[in-house]
């Protein structure tokens, strides 16, 4: 089986220009310690929501692929979102890193996931893959996306890494940027959403429909 950093490395080098979503816990310290980068969204603590916000990524922004890495744990936790990615058919590749553990709480067994291809392949996925070398890893065929990638690791035998500095709201700052969506600094609003009359937001915070504002 496959050390996590070592899968998380791999599949990071076969996309790079890839924007990436990471499931709460010690696999959003791990991609952080390896490559953190503006094209990163890290779920601090959003279990189960991976898969969807990566779908929410990848029809915001078609022309560019979106990496998704999920516990096995978070994965079966919201195995609902499956048939929805399917349906929309992104650039989507869902990668699931299988250690058996919620290791982020402290390593108490998961479920078991039984066969995470066939499930998504049953919800509708385009492809879906086991590999469990880095050969096999690098050398897959991702072209038909969305893609489902399993991929079974070992325990844990390294401490975590550091926790993610940055606060929620500098890390939706700074991926917007990266995909650029404008916000406006005093509601995180994005800048060309028009707000309805009767929102909480103050008049002079509002976006007329059409019009563009900038940050503040």
């Amino acid at each position: 089986m496959l050390d996590i950093r070592e899968a998380i490395t791999a599949v990071l080098a076969r996309d790079p220009s890839a924007l990436t979503v990471t499931t709460c816990g010690y696999i959003t310290r791990d991609v952080y310690n390896i490559a953190d980068r503006a094209r990163n969204f890290y779920l601090v603590g959003s279990m189960g929501m991976a898969g969807p916000i990566g779908l929410g990524i990848a029809l915001a922004d078609p022309d560019r692929r979106v990496v998704v890495f999920d516990g096995d744990g978070s994965f079966a936790m919201n195995l609902g979102c499956l048939p929805m990615i399917a349906e929309h058919r992104p650039d989507l590749v869902h990668v699931v890193l299988d250690n058996g553990a919620h290791e982020s709480t402290g390593g108490q067994r998961t479920a078991a996931l039984g066969d995470p291809v066939a499930l998504a392949l049953a919800a509708g996925y385009a492809a879906a893959h086991r590999v469990e070398t880095l050969d096999e890893l690098a050398t897959l065929d991702l072209t038909r996306t969305p893609a489902l990638v399993h991929v079974p690791c070992r325990p844990r035998d390294h401490a975590a890494g550091r926790r993610v500095a940055l606060t929620p709201q500098e890390l939706v700052s700074r991926f917007r940027t990266e995909i650029g969506v404008s916000v406006t600094a005093d509601t995180g609003v994005a800048a060309d959403t028009p707000v309805p009359a009767d929102s909480p937001v103050p008049a002079d915070n509002r976006v007329p429909a059409g019009a563009e504002r900038r940050n503040a």
